[in-house]
């Protein structure tokens, strides 16, 4: 018998790593479109946004706000579902 047999199909570790793949998946497309998306449609967004061009603001000021915010809600997501499913750290 292998040392590190696979959770049963539905068990609450299979169930908790389901829920951090869907978390991580959605904040890595968030994480690309503030990254890519925006940059990809620079020239259109060519309109005054606190008093600077916005393509330009973003790459300066916005992208790294939602940066921030995705590792906050990361954190923040990941210690909710640690508690929901019983893995949370005991130090």
């Amino acid at each position: 018998m292998p040392l590190s047999a696979a959770p049963e199909p539905d068990s609450p570790q299979r169930r908790y790593w389901r829920a951090m793949r869907w978390l991580t998946a959605g904040l890595m497309l968030c994480w690309a479109v503030a990254a890519f998306g925006v940059v990809y449609f620079a020239r259109s967004l060519n309109f005054s946004f606190f008093g600077w061009t916005f393509s330009f603001w973003w790459s300066a000021q916005g992208a790294l706000l939602v940066f921030l915010g995705l590792v906050w809600v990361y954190q923040w997501a990941t210690a909710r579902l640690d508690r929901q499913h019983g893995e949370a750290d005991h130090d």
